[in-house]
Order: structure tokens, then C-alpha cells, then sequence
């Protein structure tokens, strides 16, 4: 039996933001949505004390490689479609265990 680990991170600017309360508002319904859509494990995990950049960080787990790769881009257009933030960096790395 083979475990299957997918590990993202995406990297938001956040152009309209003013203080962190606002920030908080929009990392909190990207956090929401893609853990909700994706029944994935989900945080802001950099920049917490900067209120133009976030960077949220997630996890998968499956026994389908393809699977696991195919959410993981799926939940990277949701980021993006969302229109709340731009992204300016995405990571991946999937491991097999």
C-alpha cells in the first residue's frame, strides 16, 4: 500500500488591503473555500504581520499520485479565479510514502 502526500504553498499580493483586519478577511475566505471545495489541510503560513502579502500553505493525502497532482492544480486556478488576491508564486511537491 503506498501513501501519496501533495504539499502546496501559493503566495498572494494583496493590493487593496489596508491593516491586517482586512487582510484577515481575505485569507480567511480563501482558507474557508479551498478547505471546503478540497477537503484539504490549510494555513497562512508566512508574512502574517504584513498586510500586502500572504502566503497559505495546504495538504492532500491519497493512495492516487495523478489524483493528488490534479487537486493540487485544481485548487491553484480556484486561488487564482477567486480574483481576491494575485498570485506571485506557487510551489509543489508531492511525495510518495
Amino acid at each position: 500500500m503506498i501513501m501519496v502526500v501533495g504539499i502546496g504553498i501559493i503566495t498572494f499580493r494583496l493590493h487593496d488591503c489596508r491593516s491586517l483586519k482586512g487582510k484577515r478577511k481575505v485569507v480567511k475566505s480563501i482558507i474557508n473555500r479551498i478547505r471546503n471545495k478540497f477537503n484539504a489541510s490549510v494555513a497562512e503560513v508566512a508574512f502574517n504581520d504584513v498586510h500586502q502579502k500572504t502566503q497559505i500553505g495546504f495538504s492532500l493525502a491519497g493512495s492516487d499520485r495523478q489524483l493528488i497532482n490534479s487537486k493540487i492544480d485544481k485548487i491553484f486556478n480556484l486561488a487564482d479565479a477567486m480574483g481576491l488576491a494575485e498570485i506571485t508564486d506557487t510551489e509543489l511537491e508531492i511525495i510518495n510514502l
